[in-house]
């Protein structure tokens, strides 16, 4: 059902010292931190190879039991298959090698309100007060008998594996929008600081909102709030980080097979209810919606990047989950079926504030340093792994697997003292006593009261825990040393939602034992680990630059020679310093191709064009698909095509690609940046010397000094694209692109 309706939407979308990233074309490769993130090994995407070719809508959860289990979208796992899996599960020991351990849904077991046929999308897994819970979209409800009236349901289960029990009702019941509904699709939970829960939800039918949920977690209360705009964004996920809601998003189709451009953005508010504001300080909930990238197609293997969840390794290190769709293998059986889209798991950097993956070099396809998942300190605890492996045993001993006592008890076991110390904590009793952590010799954290404290050299911080917290249910406690700055994080489910976090710095730097902590009563711990702290990467990887310039079109007076048409359009003219070109009413897309193109060879090597165009096209009204910009043409049904464009109520940077696969036409985009009334377009152009490819990168500016760069389209070896202007899409109402230059330029940086 998704695949129909996106195939249809995107026929309307035509639319410690920290180390700095060094240069890296093509798939990039960022830096190589296996050095100083533990020694976790090496791993290659897509990490669901093992159990499954397709693994759509990726998240991924730490189970109380110490393993990560993985949930999908239901679809067949394998080429070849019918079978359609309602809810995939996967476990594994190490994030990178998985092992599909069941469904989350039986013919027997499904939710009282789905209908039959109904499909099951985009799960989201929370540990909430004490018990798992799964929210994920119903593609056709018993709410009504028209089908396609999408809803969230949820279910809840005492471990990640199972089994699931569905909740009686929908959390989100279908939105009536006339004679159809709004995609009410791709749930995401967020507990806040003050234990509000909330559910992220829709899509570009409808857009992306937040609802508050019911204490349980199970019901949407109050009105819900729009924060990302339709037409443009889904997916949504967020999580908390130094003072900000980050609002992560997935943009342009999922599945347009060879030529999918899903890409993930990001903006961050102060609340999560928004509005979130990207890097540029521009809202996503509007017509011209902003959107700071996070991954977007790089040129290798992967397109497609979408549809993110997020996790943090042992070392601290954050990773991104998602899906892509391998180019030279996009659709699971026959063409133009579904679409073939693994789990790929790549490192997540924070740069000034801001995610992106591999410090920008985004999805990778060869060996990459693995997360880590093993610690020099870990437990496994058994009666001899608690007389062998920790000091001061007394007072603790070990039932079912985790620990029971009081005391301090001190892993024997060495980290070095820039570390990261976590466990999951509970006080049986709850109020009476506390839990805690040693971090190190004279550093402590601790859950007491309604209150978490770290001490650390006389120093102490303190933060409020939310009302109605209860310390019987278990926590996760995490606290990180650099230098002389220690943090602790409190969460659920290490999730990127924490409920209290505190910061101090102390006296003088840290360091020494690490262990367990239980004051005035017993306790229990578990999935107890110390492990050197990630290193975090501060430099992104450098995007193109303009170099010295080849060719220069001002636009004075008559074109320069070497420009030819295609189609010539004779309303187009040079006058007043500028190419005035009427948008036409007209398309390249498909099999019509009736737009003019007007084109010139481009130069041999690397290169980059860049033009400034005007297009007044206004906001909010729709007036499909006018636009204006750049192309890389080989023919009318081979082209890479930049242009800012009216894509029913919003207004966005489109780069498109249009191709021949399995004897017919494939049209997908990716978004680039945000379009002002006069933007500023550039495509980096390079030849990658293993495959011979012609890789073009893609970027826009609003005031032509700071460019947003986004993602790469390919095209063959044997193929000379040549490079030009393009203004068509609709002619009414009546307007004109105005282009000032068209300039080509050697790249200073090989893309």
């Amino acid at each position: 059902m998704k695949r129909a309706l996106l195939t249809t939407l995107a026929a309307c979308l035509l639319a410690t010292p920290a180390l700095t990233a060094h240069a890296a074309p093509r798939g990039a490769s960022a830096p190589d931190i296996s050095s100083t993130s533990g020694g976790a090994g090496r791993y290659t995407n897509p990490v669901s190879a093992g159990f499954a070719d397709t693994f759509a809508d990726p998240v991924i959860i730490r189970g109380r039991d110490g393993f990560w289990y993985a949930y999908g979208t239901s679809d067949p796992l394998r080429e070849g298959s019918t079978e359609s899996h309602r809810i995939p599960i996967a476990k594994s020991a190490d994030l990178t090698r998985w092992t599909h351990v069941g469904d989350a849904f039986s013919g027997d077991g499904l939710p009282p309100y789905a209908a039959p046929g109904s499909m099951f999308w985009a799960p989201d897994v929370r540990y909430l007060d004490g018990r798992y819970v799964m929210y994920f979209a119903v593609t056709d409800t018993t709410v009504s008998a028209q089908g396609s009236d999408f809803g969230i349901g949820a279910a809840t289960a005492p471990s990640p594996a199972g089994p699931w029990t569905p909740a009686p009702e929908l959390v989100v019941p279908p939105r009536p929008r006339g004679d159809s509904y709004w995609w009410t699709i791709d749930p995401a939970q967020f507990t806040d600081v003050d234990g509000r829960k909330y559910l992220y939800f829709g899509s570009y039918f409808g857009g992306v909102w937040v609802t508050e949920l019911s204490p349980d977690g199970l019901r949407a209360v109050g009105e819900p709030v729009m924060v990302a705009i339709d037409n443009k964004f889904e997916g949504g996920h967020v999580v908390r980080r130094d003072g900000y809601y980050y609002l992560f998003a997935s943009s342009a189709n999922c599945c347009a097979g060879p030529t999918t451009g899903y890409a993930v953005f990001v903006g961050r508010a102060t609340s999560p209810k928004g509005p979130f504001l990207d890097r540029d300080g521009l809202r996503l909930d509007v017509s011209r919606a902003g959107g700071t990238p996070v991954v977007a197609p790089n040129g290798n293997r992967w397109i497609g990047t979408g549809h993110n969840g997020l996790l943090t390794d042992l070392s601290g290190q954050d990773w991104l989950v998602y899906h892509a769709i391998d180019r030279a293998d996009p659709f699971l059986s026959e063409p133009y079926g579904i679409n073939e889209r693994p789990m790929l798991i790549d490192r997540l950097d924070w740069i000034d504030g801001w995610p992106t993956v591999r410090a920008g070099a985004w999805a990778s396809d060869g060996p990459e340093p693995a997360p880590v998942t093993r610690a020099p300190v870990q437990d496994g605890f058994d009666d001899r792994d608690l007389r062998d492996a920790w000091r001061n045993p007394a007072g603790w001993r070990v039932t079912d697997g985790r620990l029971r006592g009081r005391g301090e008890l001190i892993a024997k076991g060495s980290v070095p003292d820039e570390r990261r110390v976590e466990a999951d904590l509970r006080i049986p009793s709850g109020g009476h006593g506390a839990a805690g952590l040693r971090v190190a010799d004279q550093a402590t954290v601790r859950i007491a009261g309604n209150r978490l404290i770290a001490e650390a050299a006389g120093t102490r911080a303190e933060a409020a825990l939310p009302s109605g917290f209860d310390a019987r249910t278990w926590h996760n406690l995490a606290a990180e040393v650099r230098g002389r700055t220690l943090v602790a994080r409190l969460s659920q489910a290490r999730l990127g939602d924490e409920l209290a976090s505190v910061r101090l710095t102390a006296p003088r730097a840290l360091g020494g034992a690490t262990g367990v902590l239980g004051v005035g009563g017993e306790v229990e711990a578990d999935n107890v680990s110390a492990a050197r702290l990630y290193r975090p990467i501060t430099g992104a990887v450098p995007v193109p630059e303009p170099g010295r310039l080849v060719f220069a079109e001002e636009c004075g007076g008559p074109l320069r020679p070497g420009w030819g048409w295609v189609r010539e359009d004779t309303a187009a003219t040079v006058a007043d310093g500028g190419l005035r070109w009427p948008v036409q009413g007209a398309e390249l897309v498909g099999d019509a191709n009736r737009a003019s193109v007007l084109l010139r060879d481009a130069p041999s090597g690397d290169y980059l064009v860049e033009t400034k165009v005007t297009l007044a096209l206004g906001e909010d009204e729709v007036r499909n698909y006018q636009q204006a910009g750049l192309v890389a043409y080989v023919d009318d049904d081979d082209f890479a095509r930049l242009s800012q464009v009216a894509i029913w109520n919003t207004r966005q940077v489109e780069y498109g690609r249009e191709l021949r696969f399995a004897d017919r036409l494939s049209y997908g985009g990716t978004i680039v940046g945000t379009p002002a009334a006069t933007t500023w377009l550039r495509l980096a152009h390079r030849v990658d010397p293993a495959t011979g490819e012609h890789e073009f990168r893609a970027a826009s500016s609003r005031d032509g000094r700071n460019w947003t760069w986004g993602g790469v389209w390919t095209f063959p070896p044997d193929t000379t694209p040549r490079i030009g202007l393009v203004a068509h899409g609709g002619a009414q109402p009546a307007v004109a692109a105005e282009f000032d230059y068209f300039r080509v330029h050697r790249l200073a940086h090989p893309r």
